[in-house]
């Protein structure tokens, strides 16, 4: 596949991810909007049916069989208690298998901070200090490496919690 194809199959696939997600919380029986990129940091708006509780989501997407999700330098930021990271594993058709893991921004930012952290005092494979970026990433649970956040796969509760009276 030739790199504007690539780049449109993921556009489209962080796209779906957040539709399934919205969809996902209003099967939940919340109420659920999409913000197509007009909200800093909030990819998915949601709220009780009452509208009197509110959750800020994030999504970063994955394709299920790779070994991390990329969720970048503001995973590390300080966010409300109301704000939650969902890693979106978004299969190939014809599989119908999604994944999601459900991380509260608190957890997220320090976990993102330590692996990073280690990442940056460990040297290269060649010994070479590691330069700074601002990519940050997530270990998926199958590949047995850094932080498992296996705990938090289809945690839809957290959100539920955060939305009752």
């Amino acid at each position: 596949m030739n790199a504007p194809a690539r780049s449109k199959d993921k556009v489209n696939r962080g796209n779906a991810s957040q539709f399934f997600i919205a969809g996902e919380l209003c099967r939940r029986g919340h109420s659920a909007v999409v913000t197509l990129g007009n909200t800093p940091h909030t990819d998915i708006f949601c709220s009780n049916n009452q509208g009197t509780r509110f959750v800020h989501i994030q999504v970063k997407t994955f394709k299920p069989g790779n070994k991390t999700c990329s969720v970048g330098k503001k995973a590390e930021q300080e966010y409300c208690d109301n704000f939650f990271w969902v890693l979106g594993g978004i299969p190939e058709p014809p599989s119908h298998e999604f994944v999601y893991y459900i991380i509260p921004s608190e957890v997220m930012r320090k976990r993102v901070s330590e692996e990073y952290r280690q990442w940056r005092n460990t040297p290269g494979a060649k010994g070479q200090e590691r330069q700074d970026t601002d990519l940050r990433t997530v270990h998926i649970p199958e590949s047995h490496s850094g932080w498992d956040i296996s705990e938090y796969k289809n945690r839809w509760d957290l959100i539920d919690d955060a939305l009752q009276e």
